[in-house]
């Protein structure tokens, strides 16, 4: 249930969830109209790169998060896309723990409404120096979804860091059909971060994956 309430408020932007909508959720009834999607559109329609998510695309930059005068300090550094607007999130009380997932916690959220599509990249970080990255990041997804499909985990190495990389179907009571989500988890001396591309449903996903990818291929140690 805790997913459930979490997911809701990840979901507004972390803004104030109304009480009739967590009254809605605990008693186990979204009250939201179906999305007039496919049943299959959880399934991505574009080509498909190694970690099952599509192609990447062009995309303008349009400044860079984690380094020095940026919103939000961060142990590395990557370019963001143009319109994408960052802010970070301040930790405050998190009684119900909804800024927490696996080992990290919820530093920062990439809006990518100004730039005209529903969603956002969030940064996480957290965890122990010297922590595997795909230990960290299957640790996230476990917490994030708790039916999932379709899942395609790869390691890689960014600047020089380990780094490692899933796709996968979110298929969780929380959301009206299944859809697409992507996370990026990298180790660094410094801890643990983790960047997650999820979206209103899996068409919003891939419209906004090349900023994702965008961030990936521009990663660097901070």
């Amino acid at each position: 249930m805790r997913s459930v309430i979490r997911g809701l408020v990840r979901g507004a932007g972390l803004g104030v969830v109304p009480a009739a909508l967590l009254l809605t959720a605990v008693t186990g009834c979204s009250g939201e109209p179906a999305q007039d999607r496919p049943a299959d559109s959880a399934a991505p329609s574009r080509k498909q790169d190694p970690a099952g998510s599509a192609s990447e695309k062009a995309v303008a930059k349009g400044g860079s998060l984690g380094g020095p005068g940026s919103p939000c300090p961060l142990p590395v550094a990557f370019d963001l896309a143009a319109g994408w607007k960052a802010e970070p999130v301040a930790s405050g009380e998190d009684e119900l723990g909804l800024l927490e997932q696996g080992t990290v916690t919820l530093v920062c959220e990439v809006d990518a409404k100004p730039a005209g599509h529903i969603g956002f990249l969030r940064v996480w970080k957290g965890g122990e120096k010297g922590e595997d990255a795909r230990t960290a990041l299957k640790a996230f997804v476990e917490d994030e979804a708790d039916k999932r499909g379709d899942e395609k985990y790869s390691d890689l190495t960014l600047d020089g860091l380990a780094a490692a990389e899933v796709s996968y179907v979110n298929t969780s009571e929380l959301v009206d059909e299944p859809k697409r989500e992507r996370a990026l988890a990298v180790a660094t001396p410094k801890g643990v971060v983790v960047l997650h591309l999820g979206g209103l449903d899996t068409e919003e996903h891939e419209d906004m994956l090349p900023a994702y990818l965008l961030a990936r291929k521009s990663l660097k140690s901070g």
